[in-house]
């Protein structure tokens, strides 16, 4: 997925826009995501303020993001490692932008974005976009994501947004597949223990970013769960918080 500086500095903001017009669609449309949400609670819905609280800060991240790379000089490709991670990170986060309002010829009248879709209830195939771009932000941090520099706001700055990126895909995916396939259902035992087991896998091998984000993903589930009324499974979503957030302070501290 290799791309140059001049292709990465306007195909990165043009995914921003599209992603970004999509969701204020979400927001604006009736009936809006929240609305949608409320209509398809199931044992991985989270509460929406977590959502949101997550959302505006790491718009504001992407937008440092792509200023920086806006005014990145050809010059310096070759011999800044942290540019170079930038643009290499550029298609996967384009490709994931366009994941969440993508266009999907198969559904509706000719084209329909992933947001248009959910807003449309149509969870099954907005599934389809979550789990893309979830997979493929993973991919990229735990594959291809170099080390942070910290001398560096290049390199910091592609280590929070990609990794931002990711946690709030790993929500993603676990919310919008319950509510697609399972609303209304309380986890069966293997959901249990594979979710404890997952993130705590995830946990193990985790920076203090994307393991933040993973708390944070588990908070918002514990929270969300309470609220509606899955008291049992909250609780267990509150030990999986203290687990997880234990991990990532162990792994870390001992490096």
């Amino acid at each position: 997925m290799g791309i140059s500086l001049s292709a990465a500095r306007y195909l990165a903001p043009a995914a921003f826009l599209v992603d970004f017009a999509a969701q204020l669609y979400g927001l604006l449309s009736s009936p809006n995501m929240k609305d949608v949400h409320d209509a398809n609670i199931s044992f991985f819905s989270p509460l929406p303020l977590f959502i949101a609280c997550f959302f505006f800060p790491q718009q504001i991240f992407q937008a440092v993001w792509l200023w920086m790379l806006w005014k990145a000089k050809p010059e310096n490709v070759e011999e800044d490692r942290a540019l170079r991670q930038m643009i290499d990170y550029v298609p996967y986060y384009a490709v994931g932008n366009l994941c969440i309002a993508a266009i999907d010829a198969g559904v509706g009248a000719g084209t329909t974005a992933w947001m248009v879709v959910w807003n449309h209830s149509d969870l099954k195939t907005a599934n389809d976009f979550v789990i893309v771009n979830s997979c493929l932000q993973l991919y990229y941090v735990f594959t291809r994501l170099g080390p942070m520099d910290l001398a560096s706001w290049t390199s910091v700055l592609t280590h929070v947004v990609s990794k931002m990126f990711a946690g709030n895909g790993l929500l993603d995916i676990l919310h919008n597949s319950s509510a697609a396939y399972a609303v209304g259902q309380a986890p069966n035992t293997a959901v249990k223990v594979l979710t404890g087991l997952g993130f705590a896998a995830l946990a193990s091998c985790s920076d203090w970013i994307f393991g933040g984000c993973l708390a944070y993903d588990l908070i918002a589930l514990w929270v969300g769960q309470r609220v509606y009324g899955n008291v049992a499974w909250s609780n267990l979503l509150g030990g999986y918080v203290s687990i997880v957030a234990g991990l990532v302070v162990v792994r870390n501290c001992l490096r």
